[in-house]
């Protein structure tokens, strides 16, 4: 079966990503004719929102201030659309868990319109259990589902400090987490000045 459109690219402005999505939940290949650009391609295919996208291109390398870019990034209600190269995928994915969740759903397109194109969607926990046990390879664009408000306790704020503090500068692992969760980033600061003081003390 094939869609075409005579005014623009299928499933971008229609918006028909819902008929992608029941497709590719019933197991049926989607596949895009080259276009204008991968970016276009991905959202075509993969069955997240295409009515609201934001393209963010490369992240910087290093992990800190990749972080701090998901952080901006990630809670916006759309589509976040990333390029990425093979060597640094699976830390990317972790650094979208770190910052939105291991649920988050995200999809990972790579050679797009070429031979061995593929693409992989689901909880981004899932991914990176499927690409640290099969490393990628080729040209990757990384979609990330659209944000939504977080809910998290003392309990779950206290465990992600914590787990951030363990590569990051004590400023710099409140900043992550205060803008993952969107709180005050003051407040977080200070909870993790105390975690720092109970860890230095044991």
């Amino acid at each position: 079966m094939a869609y075409i459109s005579e005014a623009g690219t299928p499933l971008i402005a229609d918006p028909g990503y819902q008929l992608v999505r029941d497709a590719r939940q019933a197991n049926m290949p989607v596949l895009s004719a080259p276009g204008p650009a991968a970016c276009i391609a991905a959202l075509t295919i993969a069955g997240l929102p295409t009515d609201q996208f934001h393209f963010a291109g490369f992240l910087p390398p290093q992990q800190t201030a990749r972080q701090k870019s998901l952080v901006e990034l990630m809670p916006l209600r759309a589509t976040l659309v990333l390029y990425e190269s093979p060597k640094r995928l699976n830390a990317l994915l972790a650094d979208i868990e770190f910052v939105g969740g291991s649920e988050r759903n995200v999809a990972v397109c790579r050679e797009l319109t070429k031979k061995f194109e593929d693409v992989q969607i689901g909880p981004v926990n899932t991914l990176r259990a499927f690409y640290e046990a099969k490393p990628a390879k080729g040209e990757i664009v990384v979609l990330i589902d659209a944000g939504e408000d977080a809910k998290v306790d003392e309990i779950d704020l206290e465990a992600a400090l914590v787990q951030a503090m363990l590569s990051l500068r004590v400023k710099d692992a409140a900043d992550v987490v205060a803008g993952a969760y969107g709180l005050p980033r003051r407040e977080i600061y200070q909870m993790a000045l105390r975690l720092q003081g109970v860890k230095q003390v044991e």
